[in-house]
Formats: structure tokens, sequence, C-alpha cells
């Protein structure tokens, strides 16, 4: 069975979030956006195309829960609708849903898999955005043995309903900014193998309704503390990764 999702995890989107359920609804049948507090008014433009279009639905989350814990919401919403797959992508625009078809079409062949976008970045890309990430993607690769998602920030990915609960209720972090690094390298720990795949990244200027709700000390200081925890966790699963990384190879 193969049932898929998208969930579009939503903060202050603006105009941006029902341009997004629209396009997403084109490529799957399911589109839930979860408007995780938002003090923009897009929970309620979210609310009248759930109202407009099958398949759409609106999630509206009193309290911030921050990306990791509206995804999480949708996630334990889409297992007791026996959901199966879930692309989680962003609301505001960066994240192409032409891309879709390629992420269902990689989950159907390989449906135990994380299918992780890795991006592509195009001219409009801020430079800090593109080398904010190495130090990041350096350590994720180190704490995966670089058998996991090879960009541990990319929010374009489709993820096995079931393991990525699973793996998101037994921790504690993984709730805010630092939902995507640990989902990243811990669903490699619980033996969910990645498939990396190219997709084009935009960022919208702010007259497009472009914005970003990272905190440079905030979020860094975050990521510092979860990449210290993940490489302690790596340094306990040595065992299990080098096994991994032996039954990689001989399938190679």
């Amino acid at each position: 069975m193969f049932r898929p999702l998208v969930i579009l995890p939503s903060y202050n989107s603006g105009d941006n979030l029902p341009r997004s359920m629209r396009a997403a609804r084109g490529f799957c049948d399911a589109v839930w956006a979860v408007v995780d507090a938002s003090t923009d008014g897009s929970g309620a433009l979210a609310a009248d195309v759930a109202r407009e279009v099958a398949g759409c639905r609106a999630i509206i989350l009193e309290k911030n829960s921050g990306k990791g814990g509206a995804v999480l919401r949708a996630l334990r919403d889409a297992a007791a609708a026996e959901l199966t797959h879930a692309i989680v992508m962003d609301a505001d625009g960066q994240h192409p849903a032409e891309a879709i078809p390629e992420f269902l079409a990689r989950a159907k062949a390989s449906p135990g898999s994380l299918v992780a976008g890795v991006p592509v970045f195009g001219p409009d890309a801020p430079a800090e955005r593109v080398r904010g990430r190495l130090a990041g993607n350096f350590f994720a690769a180190l704490e995966t043995w670089a058998m996991g998602a090879r960009d541990s920030l990319f929010g374009f990915r489709l993820y096995p309903v079931a393991p990525a609960l699973r793996v998101l209720e037994s921790v504690r972090s993984g709730r805010r900014f630092d939902f995507d690094t640990v989902m990243a390298v811990r669903l490699l720990w619980a033996g969910i193998p990645a498939i990396n795949i190219p997709v084009p990244v935009r960022y919208p200027s702010r007259a497009e309704g472009g914005i970003t709700h990272f905190r440079y000390v905030r979020d860094n200081l975050l990521l510092v503390r979860t990449h210290t925890r993940l490489v302690l966790g790596m340094l306990a699963r040595i065992p299990a990764l080098a096994a991994m990384r032996a039954r990689a190879g001989t399938t190679d």
C-alpha cells in the first residue's frame, strides 16, 4: 500500500501558503498545511483552500511548536489515517512542487527509504545560506558515515511515516530548527537508507513574500548542541554503523 501526502509546516508564510497548497495538490492527492500559530492571517487562507480543494486540509496550531513539532502533529494524524509516506516541503515557495513526482516515484520503488532532496542553488541563493550549511553537512556526514542525507538542512524530503514517527517520538530534540538535521541522522541510525536526489531551490524576494525565521545566534547554538549530541551518539554506534557500511558495500 502506498498512500502519500504532502505536509506544509508554515509559520507566517502569507499568500505563499495557499499558493503552495494548490501547487502541491496538483501532484499529490493529499496536502496538509500545518499552520504553526501564525499571526499573519495565513491560517484563514489555508482554511479557505481546504474548503475549496478536495484533498487539502488545514491544521491550525494555537501554540507555536516549531517546524518539527508541526510535522510531528501531521505525522501522528497521517499514521491514524493510514497514510504511508509524507513529503515535507516549505510553504513559502522555495521548493518546486514540480519535483514531487520524482519523490513519489523513488518512494514507490523503495518504500522503506528516506528520499532526501539535495539543493541545487541558483544565483538568487544568499551566499551565507550556501556557506553556512557546510559545517553542518560535514558533521552530519561524520555522524552517518556518509550514508545518510547529503544535505542536513534541506527541508524537501519524503519520509516513510511509521519510522519517521518512531524516530521523532523517541527524542525530545528535533522540534525546531534542528528538525531536518535530527531526522537526517537518526533515520539512518534506525536503519532507514537514504536516496538523494538533486532539487532546484529558489529564494523568493521580500516583495514575493520571501521570509526567513532563522535567528543567527539562537539557531546556530541549537545546531551546535544538536551535533554535539549526535557525535556522541555516533561514537556509541560505531559497530552498528560499521556493519551497515559493510552491508552497503556488498550491495553496490
